[in-house]
């Protein structure tokens, strides 16, 4: 009897109802990237509620970042097994509870605390929100688009940040950065009731916890050196301790994930060169992002004396231009495949950093302005070719670990490069910011032409496995 491959089975949703999934999900995703970077703009004025130094305001943002990247795919494995949508709601819940206390916190070290709880609720949502879509489009060309909007959506809220933040510290003070999160995370709740479906895997991981401890140890000593170096002394004993540590438990990490049948982190995956760089090349976005964006924090309010207000309204340009970048990247993308947009990214971004390799004391508006542009461009190219780069010629099974991996990429890169920013300039006093950030930007400059590197071992078009 001749059999032939029928195709897959319509969604239940309808056009609009689908659309409508995403837009919900994408709503939940900006309130992740706005919080990962709209704290940036505040952290001089929370230095000064607080009375805490340069390294304690890393954690600030780090402590949230960190836990994130860690439980990224963990978050993932649970919603599979215990329905998206329960688990999305879930994280909404912890996220907006955490931000309250946030809000309310009367020190550093609950205000700390507290985003390492937001980082756990926000650990819920990102990989979750990315599989209800793929889940609600089973069709390719539509499931393409809907990445690509979801990609540029992260990384609009990501720019959008610092604006967001300096209007509402203006207005309200450093606290109110989490007291906005509220009737966010109230609005999505409802609207993830009414409209977003329940949905698991048809084939549940198991949770690899062994993986999930020492992926958090590495990381968690990895940026905590990074931060905390600058003041113990690198080649000190505590220092030295550490890097002992997070080289044992690296290699622990990958013997146990590579002796698991099912493990946290699929290291096979990293044999594509494809994936492998687009993972490093997700990381290279966002130090080169988070860099640039606390370097201008500092510079602008503690070397030139400027308000939250005035140094958040600086990185219009930024936002702008991951505002245009983003939707004709992933347009781009679905015509040509991901290199011609990757490419571009590099470009602006590798030009973004040379901009202000000599940034001074008295350093032309415009130029930082133009610099700020020319990097939100290519951050707003870069995360849709970056994902669909990532996942391409990959069966559905192992495109959710694969997001999941590029997901936490991205999260280790922002701490990673708010930790290499705040070393640069620790030491340094408010006329010795400008010049001690310089090696900074030449790092903006290096992750642009990383991504060069990227779009030459990506696929020249879009490929997708049955």
């Amino acid at each position: 009897m001749l059999t032939t491959s029928l195709p897959a089975p319509p969604s239940p949703l309808s056009a609009r109802r689908r659309w409508t999934v995403l837009a919900v999900c994408a709503l939940s995703m900006f309130l992740v990237g706005v919080d990962t970077t709209i704290v940036n703009v505040g952290l001089p004025e929370i230095g000064r509620g607080l009375d805490v130094g340069t390294r304690d305001l890393e954690w600030v943002v780090n402590a949230y970042t960190v836990v994130l990247a860690s439980l990224l795919i963990v978050s993932g494995a649970i919603a599979d097994r215990l329905g998206r949508r329960r688990v999305f709601r879930c994280g909404l819940l912890v996220f907006g509870l955490a931000s309250l206390a946030c809000a309310l916190a009367p020190s550093p070290g609950v205000l700390i605390a507290a985003r390492a709880v937001q980082g756990v609720g926000a650990s819920m949502l990102s990989p979750v929100a990315l599989a209800i879509v793929v889940n609600a489009m089973p069709d390719r060309r539509e499931r393409a688009r809907a990445i690509g909007v979801w990609a540029s959506v992260f990384g609009l809220s990501m720019a959008a940040g610092p604006v967001t933040g300096g209007a509402l510290i203006a207005a309200f003070g450093w606290r109110s950065v989490f007291w906005i999160n509220a009737p966010v995370v109230v609005t999505a709740l409802v609207l993830v009731a009414v409209f977003v479906p329940e949905s698991r895997a048809e084939r549940v991981r198991r949770l690899d916890l062994p993986g999930l401890v020492l992926l958090g140890v590495v990381l968690g000593l990895f940026v905590g050196v990074l931060i905390e170096g600058p003041g113990i002394g690198w080649a000190s004993p505590a220092a030295l301790t550490c890097y002992v540590l997070i080289a044992a438990a690296t290699v622990a990490f990958v013997l146990v994930e590579l002796r698991r049948g099912e493990p946290l982190m699929d290291l096979g995956l990293f044999r594509r060169p494809p994936f492998a760089t687009a993972v490093l090349g997700a990381m290279a976005v966002f130090v080169a992002l988070n860099v640039s964006l606390l370097l201008n924090t500092l510079y602008l309010q503690q070397s030139r004396g400027w308000t939250p207000l005035e140094s958040g309204a600086a990185t219009l340009p930024m936002a702008l231009g991951a505002t245009l970048g983003a939707p004709w990247s992933g347009a781009l993308v679905g015509r040509v495949g991901p290199r011609r947009p990757l490419i571009l990214a590099g470009l602006f971004t590798t030009a973004g950093g040379l901009c202000l390799v000599n940034l001074g004391q008295d350093t032309s508006v415009p130029l930082i302005l133009l610099a700020h542009l020319l990097i939100g461009v290519g951050f707003g190219f870069a995360n849709a070719p970056l994902t669909n780069t990532a996942v391409s010629g990959l069966p559905l099974s192992r495109a959710g670990v694969a997001g999941a991996i590029t997901s936490t990429a991205r999260q280790v890169g922002a701490a990673v490069g708010i930790a290499l920013a705040g070393a640069l300039v620790a030491g340094a006093g408010p006329t010795g910011i400008a010049a001690a950030s310089h090696p900074g930007w030449l790092l903006v400059a290096a992750c642009g032409l990383f991504l060069l590197v990227v779009a030459r071992a990506s696929q020249p078009a879009a490929v997708d496995s049955p």
